[in-house]
């Protein structure tokens, strides 16, 4: 586990072995059962998570209906809104698959960037990344078909397709169930030779 973040981390920085020691002095890796809710709706929590492997899904339930908004898989990191507002969350968090995540609170991020300034580099460089893959993504959304929107995950995240069940993932491209089995059925069509 720890040797999937220091290799994610290295991309950015290099670590020291003190630097490396301080994380794992921090005990924040976790192994979370597939079905775990890590936050519910009006739910009060300061913690960050980031994916070394399986799958967390962000949902909402409006009107007695999940919609998902986002999939976070290996290597992406979230942090949820109510971790910096101190306000009761809106949506749910949840793993959908069996997960090995980090687990951190801002306490341990003011600690370990007063010793190691160079943490606080590598997470506003982390916070930009993030914050521009979004606006991309929401711009996408914003400007695609439901046709388009599938079309890119399956261009840009394929693995999703056979990991998050076809309910969720319909919900996420913003249709219903049988709306995205007749998209795949035409999407095959035009691609038969």
């Amino acid at each position: 586990m720890q040797n999937l973040l220091f290799d994610f981390i290295s991309k950015y920085i290099s670590l020291t072995e003190e630097e490396a020691k301080a994380i794992l002095s921090l005990d924040i890796f976790r192994s979370i059962k597939k079905g775990t809710t890590l936050l519910k709706q009006g739910q009060k929590s300061k913690n960050s998570y980031f994916v070394l492997k399986g799958c967390v899904r962000k949902y909402y339930i409006i009107d007695g209906e999940e919609k998902t908004t986002a999939f976070y898989t290996e290597m992406e990191g979230l942090t949820p809104h109510c971790a910096i507002s101190d306000a009761p969350s809106e949506y749910f968090i949840s793993c959908i698959e069996d997960s090995i995540l980090t687990v951190s609170n801002p306490d341990m991020g003011v600690e370990i960037n007063s010793k190691f300034p160079k943490f606080e580099i590598m997470c506003r460089i982390l916070s930009e990344e993030l914050l521009a893959k979004q606006q991309i993504n929401f711009d996408e959304f914003k400007t695609s078909s439901p046709e388009q929107r599938y079309l890119n995950l399956l261009q840009k995240q394929p693995d999703l397709i056979q990991r998050v069940p076809q309910h969720q993932l319909a919900s996420y491209l913003g249709i219903k169930p049988q709306s995205l089995s007749r998209l795949r059925a035409r999407i095959l069509e035009k691609n038969k030779p």
